[in-house]
């Protein structure tokens, strides 16, 4: 476990991210409410996306918060390689219930 200093940087850089991407997950929705306000889509479509977000938003928060303070510590190392990688995780793809074919 790193240092005191260390830990609440760790803290920091995951509340960071967990805050930014529950901004792009609320945009999801907020477009949903748009096309329902333009006459695009029911009642119903913004009523799954809201479940979609709830579903998206928890993955999202155990893969920040769940655990112990070394779990915090793996969770800023990981966005530390995401952003070295350019890599990005799509929190609402994830979140996408699999089609059965």
């Amino acid at each position: 476990m790193g240092s005191r200093g260390q830990r609440r940087a760790d803290r920091a850089l995951v509340a960071a991210y967990h805050e930014a991407r529950l901004g792009e997950l609320i945009e999801c929705v907020a477009a949903e409410v748009d096309r329902f306000r333009a006459g695009n889509v029911d009642a119903y479509t913004v009523d799954e996306a809201l479940h979609h977000y709830h579903l998206a938003a928890k993955e999202l928060w155990k893969f920040c918060w769940s655990g112990s303070g070394a779990q915090i510590e793996f969770t800023a190392r990981a966005l530390e390689r995401l952003a070295a990688d350019g890599e990005t995780i799509d929190w609402w793809e994830r979140a996408t219930p699999r089609r059965r074919e």
